[in-house]
């Protein structure tokens, strides 16, 4: 197959790896066009993933257009850019294609996911997302990892499963690409509350504990939007929320941590050459919430945290001291 993969960062790079290995004919567009020249002189990443070679089959653009004709298109831009993006292949784009969301996150002007925003402004029938706990540099490194692919049509997760399966990569197959999309999104924001449990040196009992509320937080709000329950016990919920809570490599955990020792949140994003999605998703997420009337006490302390400025130790005595309920 033919395809293309929209944005070069650590996921997208890795993805391409993958897609090569199974030995499709890959473009990977990059927005930085003097980072093609450094891509295509060192078949190497430096930026995004150093360490890792990249192989013939893939092929390092700044253009949009031409790739555009391909059988698999993944944008893996982040959710804030992506509908800006679509809208540029709008015009172009094969109709025919399947069409992959392989980003994490809430469009914050529209609260949408990222398949909402492709199938408003894409001409093509066929999507899906691709979602899990998928750690860049392990993936790269061929170590063992698994994945999801959700779609309204089985056939089109099927494909996509088939394109992108191999051994040290495993691909399951979903019809709830709500769940997959909202697992995946808003597990980045405990993400961030576990980074601060972490920087403070809160222990192992504090940890499972916000995992497990913060799995429950993401139900709550999944179901109210129609995704399924069980999505959030699999790879797209608790797996997912397990790995990036868990891995130094996750970029919300370390803005978690940096949050914990004092680090205003303008200044850690200045220093960070990836974006870190639950900084945006946690307000997306308040306002579902609330539109939605779903409680989410943890994703409300992070927001306070990271936009309030609030002291770390009162968000957590906050969350300690709510009203006792049962589980």
């Amino acid at each position: 197959m033919k395809v293309f993969v929209i944005g070069a960062g650590a996921w997208g790079t890795t993805l391409s790896i993958l897609f090569a290995e199974n030995k499709h004919e890959v473009s990977l567009w990059i927005y930085e066009k003097e980072l093609v020249k450094e891509i295509k002189k060192f078949k190497e990443n430096k930026k995004y993933l150093p360490g890792f070679q990249l192989a013939e089959n893939i092929e390092p653009t700044s253009e949009l257009k031409p790739g555009l004709d391909a059988d698999l298109i993944v944008f893996v831009v982040p959710t804030q850019f992506l509908r800006n993006i679509a809208k540029q292949a709008k015009d172009f784009i094969n109709p025919n294609a399947i069409v992959i969301a392989a980003n994490k996150g809430i469009e914050e002007k529209t609260l949408d996911l990222p398949l909402n925003i492709l199938e408003q402004e894409l001409k093509v029938k066929k999507l899906a997302s691709l979602s899990g706990p998928n750690l860049s540099k392990e993936i790269a490194k061929g170590l063992p990892a698994a994945a999801t692919v959700a779609s309204d049509d089985l056939e089109t997760a099927k494909s996509v499963q088939k394109a992108l399966i191999q051994e040290c990569f495993r691909v399951y197959t979903s019809s709830d690409a709500t769940g997959v999309q909202l697992g995946g999104a808003l597990k980045n924001i405990i993400a961030i509350a576990a980074g601060v449990a972490d920087g403070l040196n809160l222990g192992n009992n504090a940890k499972a504990g916000l995992l497990i509320r913060g799995i429950a937080e993401i139900t709550r709000l999944g179901i109210a939007l129609g995704a399924k329950s069980e999505t959030f016990a699999g790879l797209s919920g608790m797996g997912d929320l397990i790995t990036t809570c868990s891995s130094k490599l996750s970029r919300n955990h370390m803005v978690g941590e940096k949050i914990a020792k004092g680090k205003k949140l303008a200044e850690i994003l200045s220093n960070m050459d990836e974006v870190a999605e639950g900084v945006t998703t946690c307000k997306a997420a308040l306002a579902l919430g609330k539109k939605y009337k779903v409680e989410l006490p943890i994703t409300q302390e992070v927001y306070k945290l990271l936009y309030e400025e609030k002291d770390a130790y009162k968000a957590i005595s906050d969350l300690m001291t709510r009203k006792a309920k049962k589980e």
